[in-house]
């Protein structure tokens, strides 16, 4: 025990490492030994390492294990990318047993219990091997199925309560690892047969897919959390015993080995849609993430972002919101790059005046929306690819504008709160010049270009994702040559060598491992939709419950996005709505099944499932920020939610004015929409701060919100009227101010 305790002492040096190499050279010494020594803090406090739940400074043995199996993992990926994909069974049973076995290897149980919590958790473990017992009495399941869920419930039960070890590892974690492996290998070398076999399936397979769902529980418990596993189960039963529920939800039922056959046994369930995207454009994409940021991307990203508004009003905040959006279009996870960039914004922003509970806000609220984002965007937005069957490109082209509003939101929102607050800039003459870092730094973004290209050509985003991983590649090796050149390449920063390489194609099986199992266990609760055939009958509840209006079947869809995601990640949380409540709002509105109308529905459920990670009362990343911030967790949410007022308008925007999307309509038509938008989004977001040149009257607030909300809408009525009051408050704001600032230094002695 004290070992491991000692193995979780430190955070992962790649999160602290990047951390500290993202502050640029050109800030004054004392600014960046400040930050320093805020980033080693929470390094000492292993602040990153609780937030992402990983084990540390693994001894040097398992290291060398889990970086040979990662390692593999990765060029498993890359030769698949290459050389053309195995047959989809064997594609994904492969991806999910290394995502398995790295998971029981890098993620641990939960070790500190009190006397109580011990208790209960024995007492839950009875429970459930009483419950099996009790199936197999009444003849509901076989020892065949019964006897891999008991095993796994004692292992997970011996690696939170046994203090054995193998070399510093749980000997229960290594034997969850070998059998993740060994079942998933069974599964690979047996696809022919499990395919040729169709519904009829030997007590064998049926053992090992109970084994794979086991599995697939206890992992998402370590990574995810208890909420999403309690999700997956209470499905699972409903599958069982449907013919026992009332009303819309009843179904005739189905036996445990028919849920097992169809959950590990085909092509739906775990190895659905979900672990299928997973398997191919996901993980390219990881690899993309993790070879930039060691060709200097990140760096590039944060002293851009420095040079173009470090210097304004609220500039730190306002370079917080850069660095975090141009990270998130990479690696596309909420919480990572909440840990990873809050780790220097968020005492950045502290020191220049905001409270912590606003600069985690500002951190969450950015990194959150990195998921919106082009081109890379979460995980989810590539499973939509499948589930809608539109192209990525035309998934890229919709979210633009809706992500640019996004955006122009929160920035108004933090301008403003700055200007009431009195928080100015950094000194602009300390400060990275942004032309001179364009021109030294800007052949980084080849990649990304190489990125929009491809998929704006049609191409698959399988494709865009090998080229732009040769394209860093090869840009790097170039940027080398030419630093060897003119004897720079010594003194040159962000070097691809052999070893840098193999250890971004390791650090891209690690930020994978919680895609692959949220993919996983989404992939268990959409096979019992699917089995059931309960997504359609929720769909119609939804509409008539709704009375059949279209606003508010998407209000009902937000807050079943919302509740969803206390517990469930955006991509678990996508594919379940993507199967629920998008139905429900194309079914209200009346929509066909063209490319516009799926979209609507597909984006506005996916931008709610994103906003969960900022929503009060559990949004993991305020949380994460707040752990950093030393702030409320709960006032941290509240911030979040309004400095990203814009994400909760958004999706309404779109779905009255389509034009927004770029989907069927003339160009004429989205720049009007686009404008008008972009000022009534303007006009909400000064509302909601009460503050333009000076603090604003609570009727003229309400004013300007309703003008901003009749902006939102594509009405000539409403645009006109909403543009006149909005012109009309701005202009008395800007006429009347001089004279307002006169009084005021009058009234305080501020001569």
């Amino acid at each position: 025990m004290a070992d491991e305790k000692q193995a979780q002492g430190n955070p992962p040096a790649t999160d602290s490492r990047r951390a500290l190499d993202q502050v640029p050279d050109e800030l004054p010494p004392e600014i960046r030994e400040e930050l320093k020594e805020d980033v080693e803090k929470l390094e000492q406090i292993g602040f990153t390492d609780a937030a992402l739940k990983t084990r540390t400074n693994l001894q040097v043995w398992w290291r060398w294990a889990f970086f040979l199996l990662a390692l593999t993992l990765s060029i498993f990926h890359l030769y698949t990318a290459l050389y053309g994909q195995l047959p989809s069974y064997q594609q994904r049973t492969f991806h999910l047993g290394f995502g398995l076995g790295l998971t029981f290897l890098l993620y641990p149980a939960k070790t500190a219990f009190s006397q109580q919590q011990a208790r209960r958790s024995w007492i839950l473990t009875g429970l459930v091997l009483a419950g099996l017992a009790f199936l197999v009495a009444n003849g509901d399941a076989g020892l065949h199925t019964v006897l891999p869920a008991v095993g796994v419930v004692l292992l997970v039960q011996a690696a939170r309560h046994l203090p054995w070890q193998l070399a510093g590892m749980p000997v229960a974690d290594v034997v969850l690892a070998l059998l993740s492996f060994g079942a998933l290998l069974y599964l690979f070398t047996s696809s022919d047969e499990i395919m040729r076999r169709g519904a009829i399936h030997p007590e064998t397979d049926i053992a090992v897919g109970a084994l794979a769902v086991m599995l697939v529980l206890v992992a998402a418990q370590r990574v995810i959390g208890t909420p999403l596993v309690a999700v997956a189960a209470v499905m699972l039963a409903y599958a069982f015993y449907g013919d026992q529920m009332p009303g819309f939800l009843q179904h005739s039922g189905y036996s445990i080995d028919r849920i097992i056959s169809t959950q590990l046994l085909g092509l739906e369930g775990v190895f659905g849609t979900p672990i299928a995207v997973s398997s191919t454009f996901i993980f390219m994409f990881m690899i993309f993430a993790a070879m930039l940021q060691r060709t200097g991307m990140e760096r590039f990203f944060t002293e851009f972002a420095f040079g173009a508004t470090g210097w304004m009003t609220g500039g730190t905040a306002k370079v917080g919101v850069l660095t975090s959006a141009f990270s998130g279009t990479i690696t596309g996870s909420s919480v990572a790059n909440t840990v990873g960039n809050g780790a220097f914004t968020i005492p950045m922003m502290k020191k220049s005046g905001y409270k912590g509970e606003y600069a985690g806000a500002v951190e969450a609220a950015s990194s959150t929306g990195g998921q919106i984002a082009p081109p890379v965007m979460g995980a989810a937005a590539f499973i939509m690819i499948d589930i809608t069957g539109q192209p990525y490109s035309e998934i890229m082209k919709a979210a633009i504008i809706p992500a640019i509003l996004f955006f122009v939101a929160q920035y108004v929102i933090i301008h403003y709160d700055s200007k009431r607050l009195r928080i100015g800039g950094l000194p602009r003459h300390q400060l990275p010049k942004v032309g001179r870092l364009i021109a030294r730094k800007g052949y980084l973004i080849i990649p990304i270009v190489v990125i929009f290209l491809i998929l704006l050509d049609g191409q698959t985003p399988m494709r865009a994702a090998t080229y732009a991983i040769g394209a860093a590649v090869a840009i790097n090796l170039l940027a080398q040559l030419v630093a060897l050149a003119f004897r720079k390449w010594r003194a040159m920063e962000d070097k691809l060598t052999p070893m840098a390489v193999l250890d971004g194609l390791v650090d891209a099986a690690r930020l994978a491992l919680p895609i692959i199992v949220a993919c996983a266990a989404a992939g268990l609760i959409a096979g019992v939709i699917t089995l059931t055939g309960i997504g359609l009958r929720l769909a119609n509840e939804l509409v008539s419950l709704s009375g059949g209006h279209l606003l508010t079947t998407a209000f009902l869809a937000m807050i079943a996005c919302l509740i969803l995601g206390i517990g469930v990640p955006t991509t678990a949380n996508y594919v379940i709505t993507a199967t629920l409540a998008a139905p429900a709002i194309m079914i209200a509105g009346g929509f066909e099944s063209g490319t516009t109308q799926i979209l609507i529905a597909h984006m506005f459920v996916y931008y709610f499932g994103v906003l969960a990670d900022i929503t009060p009362p559990v949004c993991l990343a305020s949380y994460a920020a707040s752990g950093i911030a030393q702030s409320n967790p709960i006032r941290t949410g509240v911030q979040s939610a309004r400095i990203a007022l814009g994400g909760f308008l958004v999706p309404y925007m779109f779905l009255l004015s389509p034009e927004l999307l770029m989907q069927d309509a003339t160009w004429g038509g989205i720049v009007l929409a686009f404008v008008t938008a972009t000022f009534g989004i303007f006009c909400v977001a000064c509302a909601v701060v009460g503050f333009i040149d000076r603090p604003i009257n609570p009727l003229i607030r309400l004013a300007l919100a309703a003008a901003g909300l009749l902006l939102l809408h594509a009405s000539v009525v409403g645009d006109l009227l909403g543009l006149a009051v909005g012109v009309s408050i701005f202009a008395w704001q800007w006429w009347t101010g001089p004279r307002a600032r006169r009084q005021a230094a009058v009234t305080t002695g501020d001569r």
